[in-house]
This record gives C-alpha cells, sequence and structure tokens, in this order.
C-alpha cells in the first residue's frame, strides 16, 4: 500500500487549524499540553519524538505516525533510531505494529529523511 505521507501531514496539521476556528478552547488545549509535554527537560525533544513514534505504532494511528516521524526527523532523530523506536513497540503489539513499521513508518522516513539531511 502506497500512503501520501505528506498529504496525510498536511490534512492532519490544516484539520487542527479548521477545527480551531470553531473549537478554539479545545484545539488550544491540546496544543498547550503538546507545548508542554514535549519541550526540553530531563529529556530532549528527540527523545520524546522517538517514544512518540513507538506509541503511535503501537497505536496504530496513521496520521500520528506521519506526524511523529516527521517531528523525530525534525529534531534531529535518523532513520536507524526510528526503526529502532518502532522495533520496540514491535515487541508489545506484535505483527499490527510490525504491519505499520514496514508500511507507513518506512514510507514516512523514506519521503521526510530528505527535508532534515
Amino acid at each position: 500500500m502506497n500512503y501520501d505521507v505528506r498529504q496525510m501531514l498536511k490534512d492532519f496539521t490544516s484539520g487542527l487549524t479548521i477545527m480551531g476556528r470553531t473549537h478554539g478552547e479545545e484545539v488550544n488545549a491540546f496544543y498547550n499540553l503538546l507545548g508542554k509535554n514535549y519541550a526540553p527537560g530531563a529529556l530532549d525533544v528527540k527523545t520524546k519524538e522517538l517514544i512518540s513514534v513507538g506509541i503511535a505504532i503501537y497505536n496504530r494511528c496513521e496520521y500520528c505516525i506521519v506526524y511523529h516521524v516527521y517531528k523525530a526527523l525534525e529534531a534531529g532523530a535518523n532513520r536507524d533510531e526510528i526503526v529502532e523506536a518502532a522495533m520496540v513497540s514491535v515487541a508489545f503489539g506484535g505483527g499490527p505494529s510490525m504491519a505499520y513499521t514496514v508500511t507507513l513508518l518506512n514510507e514516512s522516513v523514506q519521503e521526510f529523511e530528505k527535508d532534515f539531511q
């Protein structure tokens, strides 16, 4: 299966903007949660994004996979780190997590890694 991961990323981010026009309080609360939890602290942003990749794979959230692969690359992660984070989730999620790792995650890394080289 081929995914249009750029379109998926655009759909997710623009969807938040559109939803924010009518449900600003809720969307802003989501952004505040993200801002607080993804700020550098005991863990750096790259580590937090790699954790997010693993969680997204485990939960099989397609938009989360695309978004957090992009954000992990943006934070300085490389292909091997992203795949390794995904493989940790495969240990918990089995076949379904592996299926998303070898398809959507792989396509996302291939598409987005050139943006950060």
